[in-house]
């Protein structure tokens, strides 16, 4: 009776603790999230980025200004990074995935703010760079600050992130269920009740702070009142292949835009500033492309706002500026950018080919909104999240379903042709494989020298430290991983193998096979308690 009680109390005990994590981060994360907004949509009126701000103002002035703003506030924001950020790089989604997964340290507290202070300044003078990857990382911010606490909870620190980011999504998609989905889809790749809890907490809570307390406007709005003919589906589908296409070419423009900035022999705090430059000349005959480009999303949902000329030119142009300006070294993300363009090339299909074939069909804002989510899906690799983005901006079904049939479509022409996403792409340089499934990664992490039984100390050039005279079957150095070792030892029947220094060939020390096996069952116990324990 008495260990049943214990039980109880202890199990209450999570319960309340999961709560009150993902209440209290996700209420922190979603104000710190609408003041992010705010104060980049102020900055946008004050440095007469935003169109309202643009109206009417002399066209010399506008000139000036435009080349001014985004030239020094590009040099500012490369001074930040350079020696603000010990990456010396914008933080965002990329770097939170990577702590999780394998465990390790988040960038330090300063260098997280100086990011988050950097994406506010770039999104202020109006580069043409995403706020949803900024603010990503400033939940993940948010979450790392429970590193301190003892709350007597296991695995706290990925909760409290993945809290923090759900509530960021959640509050500036006007989304939980998207926002709750993103989290365990992009950040943790699996789901676990317990962590599903507390993110649960945080996501709604995100919700009611920015609908109930702040009253944030959705990010578009929808009126459809009728039904699609069934020769649209194949239209839909037709359009996620086009946007699969069009998806894989703007990550690949992003990746050559990065080949382009380290080519270029220029002091790195000076690259935002070219970037600011050749943006201010592009946004000079194209205003459209300045800034993230909400108010360009919504009109682009809406019939007769756009030419079929200007879709293409703006879309073209966004593209382009944001490749540059990324690559280049502007703090901000690739998310709305994405969408952006999807939903430029939505409207722009819906304005030419649905027109051909059919005399009455569902409009242009369906296949705008499709198109968006066609081409965002693959570039973050959710298309869970960008299918319930959908459902919880238009609250209608049969949108939904045909956004699905885009987003399947562009989904597997990207796969097929690019990969996964843009984030693993970028982790895949950092050495982390996400495509080899969560084990295979976390195990390449881990190395074998952390497990070593004797350690030599002393001159490592010194042969004579190198153990065995006669060469081993089997030797590892300090780079191999335990998975790697495990794949060796499969026909080595030594007890113990020896561990060399790769360049020196010098003898470290040995481990034994028991100690590798242990280690591997380890964290592989691990990794299925923290997917499956309650």
């Amino acid at each position: 009776m008495r260990k049943k009680k214990i039980s109880a109390h202890l199990t209450l005990y999570r319960m309340s603790v999961l709560a009150g994590v993902g209440l209290v981060i996700g209420t922190i994360s979603s104000f710190a999230t609408i003041g992010f907004v705010e104060i980049v949509q102020w900055i946008n009126h004050l440095l007469f980025v935003s169109a309202e701000s643009r109206s009417g103002e002399d066209v010399v002035k506008l000139t000036l200004m435009t080349i001014a703003t985004l030239s020094l506030g590009g040099l500012v924001v490369g001074i930040m990074l350079h020696y603000g950020v010990h990456q010396k790089k914008p933080l965002g989604p990329t770097d939170a995935i990577y702590s999780v997964q394998l465990r390790e340290k988040l960038p330090t507290p300063l260098s997280g703010m100086v990011s988050t202070l950097a994406s506010i300044l770039s999104l202020g003078c109006g580069a043409s760079v995403g706020q949803y990857g900024p603010l990503v990382y400033l939940g993940t911010f948010i979450g790392q600050l429970t590193n301190r606490l003892n709350l007597g909870l296991r695995d706290i620190r990925s909760i409290a992130i993945a809290c923090g980011i759900a509530a960021a999504i959640s509050t500036a998609f006007n989304a939980p269920i998207a926002g709750l989905i993103f989290t365990h889809e992009v950040i943790l790749r699996h789901y676990s009740l317990r962590i599903f809890t507390a993110v649960t907490v945080a996501s709604a809570s995100g919700f009611v702070v920015a609908n109930v307390v702040f009253q944030h406007p959705p990010l578009f709005l929808i009126e459809f009142n009728q039904h699609f003919h069934a020769a649209e589906f194949f239209l839909f589908a037709l359009e996620g292949l086009a946007c699969g296409l069009l998806a894989v070419g703007f990550m690949k423009l992003l990746q050559q835009s990065q080949e382009w900035s380290a080519g270029i022999k220029i002091h790195a705090i000076f690259k935002p500033m070219l970037a600011g430059f050749f943006l201010a000349l592009v946004s000079l005959q194209i205003p459209e492309v300045l800034g993230a480009g909400l108010e360009v999303l919504r009109q682009a949902t809406e019939p007769g706002n756009f030419t079929i000329f200007e879709l293409t030119t703006i879309l073209i142009a966004k593209a382009i500026v944001t490749a540059i300006c990324i690559g280049f070294g502007f703090a901000g993300g690739v998310i709305l950018p994405a969408l952006l363009i999807g939903v430029l090339f939505g409207a722009l299909f819906a304005s030419s080919i649905p027109e051909l074939l059919l005399t009455d069909y569902s409009g242009l804002s369906v296949y705008a909104v499709c198109g968006m989510v066609a081409v965002a899906s693959p570039v973050i690799g959710a298309p869970m999240t960008a299918l319930l983005i959908i459902f919880e901006l238009t609250r209608h079904y049969e949108i939904t379903v045909a956004a699905m049939v885009t987003i399947v479509f562009a989904n597997l022409v990207s796969y097929h042709w690019y990969g996964r996403s843009l984030f693993d792409s970028e982790l895949l340089k950092q050495g982390l494989d996400l495509s080899l499934g969560r084990d295979r990664a976390y195990l390449r992490h881990l190395k074998v020298m952390d497990y070593l039984s004797h350690k030599i100390e002393g001159d490592q050039d010194d042969t004579s430290l190198a153990g065995p005279t006669a060469k081993p079957d089997l030797e590892f150095d300090e780079n191999t991983s335990l998975w790697f070792a495990m794949e060796a030892m499969r026909d080595y029947h030594g007890d113990a193998v020896p561990v060399v220094d790769s360049r020196t060939r010098g003898f470290l020390g040995t481990i034994p096979k028991t100690a590798i096996i242990s280690a591997y069952l380890d964290a592989i116990h691990d990794l299925r308690r923290e997917e499956h324990e309650a």
